[in-house]
């Protein structure tokens, strides 16, 4: 069995969270529909259903085009705010607190 990322796992396992997870992964490259369907494993009539939401939203945005096909990636400000729970399973980074005055 794969494993799930915390974002399926906390957000549920439905078509749009697997969509909008391949694409976080995958932020720095531009896909096809067909290629974040298949990467996503989302079937194509829920893949569509989908879709119409995550363009209208923009949560995607087309990038480029390659003879017939349209290439997408997912938009540069979509936010996503985890709530504590969720963030508490992520790896932090090292923080550094310096108390005092600059002179």
């Amino acid at each position: 069995m794969k494993e799930e990322s915390i974002f399926v796992e906390y957000f549920g396992d439905s078509p749009v969270v697997r969509m909008m997870n391949f694409l976080i992964l995958g932020k720095d490259f531009d896909y096809s529909m067909t290629d974040i369907a298949e990467g996503a494993n989302v079937g194509w009539t829920s893949f569509q259903r989908a879709w119409k939401n995550l363009c209208k939203n923009d949560v995607v945005k087309p990038t480029r085009t390659i003879g017939k096909a349209k290439l997408y990636k997912i938009g540069t400000w979509t936010l996503l705010r985890l709530p504590e729970s969720a963030s508490a399973k992520l790896p932090s980074r090292a923080l550094t607190i310096i108390e005092g005055n600059i002179n």
